[in-house]
Order: structure tokens, then sequence, then C-alpha cells
């Protein structure tokens, strides 16, 4: 089981940006694409993550933020 730190680190590695107009199925779907398109592998994109944290740590914390309030929402709005 996936919790929510996994979840918006998946979410922070995919194309969808917070400009989006994102629905709770479009955050959803964007975390169940960017999950088959590394086999399932969180580790790939926790890597990714810690790349990004790097290489732009002034936009790092206010994605992660997003990206955590993004599934908070979407899958709350699941139950």
């Amino acid at each position: 089981m996936l919790t929510t730190s996994d979840l918006a680190q998946v979410l922070f590695t995919s194309p969808v940006q917070p400009s989006d107009d994102l629905s709770p199925d479009k955050i959803r779907t964007a975390i169940d694409d960017r999950l088959c398109s590394c086999d399932g592998d969180t580790a790939v994109c926790a890597a990714f993550v810690a790349q990004e944290a790097g290489d732009h740590p002034e936009s790092f914390a206010r994605r992660m933020r997003w990206a955590l309030n993004a599934v908070t929402a979407a899958y709350q709005a699941a139950v």
C-alpha cells in the first residue's frame, strides 16, 4: 500500500503542473500513468525527487507541498 508521501512523490515526477485544471480523477490518473511508466517502482520516482531537490531547491518545496495537498484531496474524494 502506497502512503500519501509515496503518492506525492509519484505525482511530483509527473508532467502535470499546479496550474493545470486538475480534478481528483485527473490527479489519480496522472499518478497511475506515472507508476506504469516506471513499472510500479516508486524508488525511480524517489530518486527523481531527490535530484530535483538538489537541482532546483527554490521550487522543490512549493511543488512538493502542492503534490501532497493534491494527493490528499484526490484520495479523500475517492473514499
